[in-house]
C-alpha cells in the first residue's frame, strides 16, 4: 500500500484529556480504526524553541516522545481533523511511503 509515515514530537508532560498526549495519541488512532502505531522515548532532543529537552534521572518530564504511524491518505485526513478540532499544537513530519505485511501469520 502506499501512504504516510506520520511522526509526531512531543514531550513526556503533554497532556490532553488528562493522558499524556503519546498515550492519547494511540488511544486516539485505535478509535478511529487505524492499526498500528509507535511510541519511542528518546533521552534528549533539540526542540524548535532551541532548547534542549531531555529525559533526567529523577525526572521525565521533559523527556522528548515520538509517535509514529503508517497512514492511507483517509486515515492521515481522519487524525489531521481530530487535532485540529481539539486544538492540539504539534510538530510532525509526513513522509511518503509503502507500507504492508510480509510473510505468513504466526497464530
Amino acid at each position: 500500500m502506499n501512504g504516510y509515515q506520520v511522526t509526531f514530537f512531543t514531550q513526556q508532560d503533554r497532556r490532553n484529556h488528562g493522558l499524556p498526549l503519546a498515550d492519547w495519541l494511540l488511544k486516539a488512532a485505535r478509535d478511529l480504526g487505524i492499526a498500528g502505531g509507535t511510541v519511542l522515548a528518546a533521552s534528549e532532543g533539540l526542540g524548535h524553541d532551541r532548547r534542549l529537552h531531555s529525559a533526567h534521572f529523577f525526572e521525565l518530564a521533559d523527556q522528548p516522545v515520538e509517535v509514529t504511524f503508517a497512514l492511507s491518505e483517509a486515515e492521515v485526513s481522519a487524525l489531521f481533523a481530530l487535532l485540529a478540532q481539539e486544538n492540539i499544537r504539534l510538530f510532525y513530519t509526513k513522509v511518503p511511503v509503502e507500507y504492508g505485511v510480509i510473510g505468513a501469520a504466526s497464530h
